[in-house]
């Protein structure tokens, strides 16, 4: 049965940077095969990953529902195989893991019947991987139309700001008032430049969230970002690296018990 992280946050707090070096830690941990999924609309992961990213599900979604509108599906072919056939197209493979980028929003159409085959199918492919990762939305609007269920662990990143660790807490307190199924909820201060200790270690108390860890700001990360190259190219001794793994390390732990 795969582990299913979810990886949630405000725009600019480092979201995306803190979900491909999860993946990383898997992927060096060997704890494969992976999936990971982008669910941002304002898809970048495949960039942090070094992988192309071809199709997305949301452009297979438009595609779909105009041949639906049109009639033009292929004679002989029901719409759930045709479904999976253009959703695996869109499946970037790698040795030890997988992307599938959801790609834009729904647009003003109804959505309602391709997106329960999209659910069905989805749910399947996630059950092939020991690990599925999920990239969500900055914000809360993921949450909100309750695309957010069956997660093992919820990760909510942050910067230092007392206005986005007011956004973490507000996710976690929308979390469970929609009574999505999620085990673990953990908050992950990111982009710290000092010790924690004073104003920020009274606003992080202040969320009432368990802390996983600080990530530290990291020039390596910077420099990678600049020159357009993925963040796989980190070498172990990134300070984010470094602080990432002794998050999983411990997150994990907890997990299992």
């Amino acid at each position: 049965m795969s582990t299913v992280i979810a990886i949630s946050g405000k725009g600019g707090t480092g979201k995306t940077t803190f979900a491909a070096l999860v993946i990383g830690y898997l992927l060096e941990e060997g704890m494969v095969p992976v999936l990971a999924v982008d669910a941002d609309s304002n898809s970048n992961l495949d960039m942090a990953l070094g992988v192309d990213l071809g199709s997305t599900v949301g452009a297979v979604r438009e595609e779909m529902s105009e041949k639906v509108r049109k009639r033009q599906l292929p004679a002989g072919m029901a719409k759930q195989d045709l479904l999976q056939m253009q959703i695996e197209q869109a499946l970037v493979e790698t040795k030890d893991f997988d992307l599938v980028s959801m790609g834009r929003a729904e647009g003003p159409g109804c959505y309602c019947a391709i997106n329960n085959m999209l659910r069905v199918f989805l749910d399947s492919l996630a059950e092939n991987y020991r690990f599925v990762v999920v990239d969500n939305e900055a914000g809360m609007e993921h949450l909100s139309r309750r695309t957010a269920r069956g997660v093992d662990v919820m990760f909510v990143v942050s910067d230092p700001s007392r206005r986005g660790l007011e956004t973490a807490a507000r996710i976690r307190a929308l979390a469970r008032e929609l009574k999505l199924e999620i085990r673990k909820i953990f908050l992950v201060v990111s982009r710290v430049r000092e010790p924690v200790g004073g104003d920020l270690e009274r606003s992080i108390e202040s969320t009432g969230m368990d802390l996983a860890g600080v990530i530290p700001e990291d020039e390596q990360v910077s420099r990678l970002d600049v020159a357009g190259k993925p963040l796989t190219e980190l070498p172990p001794d990134s300070t984010a690296v470094e602080a990432v793994r002794n998050i999983m390390e411990n997150v994990l732990q907890e997990v299992k018990s």
